[in-house]
């Protein structure tokens, strides 16, 4: 991409996602992650009503009456973008691509961030770990991230999200707050994503195209799978072929809700035709009706 595309590309997203950030999701990511971080501060005598929970054992013990741990709300939290850029990204049927509607999604979350004085980091996947940008501050780190957004090309074309997971749970020292940004059209995770979501505040986005929840009857049509490049002919007229189809993809949605519930991750869909706005401003309010 010429250096004045792209520039003028990262400004026309920069204005429409950083005007939504101001309209529309400033209070609501603040309400939805600010306190959920807490640092210690200080311990003092017991009084009447404190949470038992918060007795410091040990220096209760050493001076023979109750004291508790005083913690206060962490003014900076650490928020990093896992984005799945395998094949399978350039899919779109409707309006748009996959990966544009990530691209979109994540300057939002960019700025929500940075608006509310966060660190923002960025951790690019296909079957390998292909970029990590550590979390840092400010406005044109997270222009660099909408440029390397819009750029980047992945090494690999397959997807190993547990892979992924695995690298962020070791180089992120700090708890943070992970969005798992995939298709999760993926093997595998489960048992990566219990370590993470144990160590993070981890969100499942997941993007999908109408396509690939139910087979359109187009005929008998030539398909790529744009994670192995192998080309087949499929019969989307015939029942049986669309029936196994949708009882692949049921599967693999079963597999997911399962993985997700079962480690306390929360869900967030959104389709290539439809706006994520609504999705992702009912995942805020939710997050902050469950304080």
């Amino acid at each position: 991409m010429e250096t004045t595309e792209l520039i003028k590309k990262v400004r026309k997203i920069e204005i429409k996602t950083r005007g939504l950030t101001k309209q529309l999701f400033s209070g609501e990511y603040h309400s939805a992650f600010k306190g959920r971080g807490m640092a210690f501060n200080e311990v003092r005598e017991y009084q009447a009503g404190d949470d038992i929970r918060s007795i410091d054992w040990n220096v209760t013990a050493r001076y023979a009456t109750p004291f508790v741990k005083v913690f206060e709300e962490e003014r900076e939290l650490t928020v990093v973008l896992l984005v799945d850029i395998s094949g399978s990204q350039g899919f779109g049927t409707k309006l748009q691509f996959k990966r544009d509607l990530v691209t979109e999604l994540c300057a939002v979350l960019s700025f929500s961030a940075i608006q509310n004085n966060d660190k923002i980091g960025l951790l690019f996947f296909s079957d390998e770990v292909e970029k990590f940008i550590p979390p840092k501050k400010g406005k044109y780190h997270a222009l660099r991230i909408i440029r390397e957004l819009l750029e980047f090309q992945p090494k690999g074309k397959g997807t190993n999200l547990s892979n992924a997971l695995a690298y962020l749970t070791n180089v992120l020292k700090k708890k943070s707050i992970v969005f798992v940004i995939s298709d999760f059209i993926s093997k595998d995770y489960d048992a990566a994503l219990k370590v993470a979501s144990k160590k993070h505040d981890t969100v499942a986005i997941q993007i999908y195209d109408i396509a690939e929840e139910e087979l359109p009857k187009v005929g008998i049509i030539r398909m790529l799978d744009s994670e192995t490049n192998q080309h087949l002919w499929v019969d989307t007229n015939s029942k049986n072929v669309r029936e196994s189809y949708k009882n692949w993809w049921d599967s693999n949605q079963k597999m997911l809700n399962i993985s997700l519930n079962k480690n306390k991750v929360d869900l967030i869909k959104i389709r290539t035709d439809e706006s994520y706005i609504g999705p992702l401003q009912n995942f805020f309010r939710k997050r902050e009706n469950k304080r």
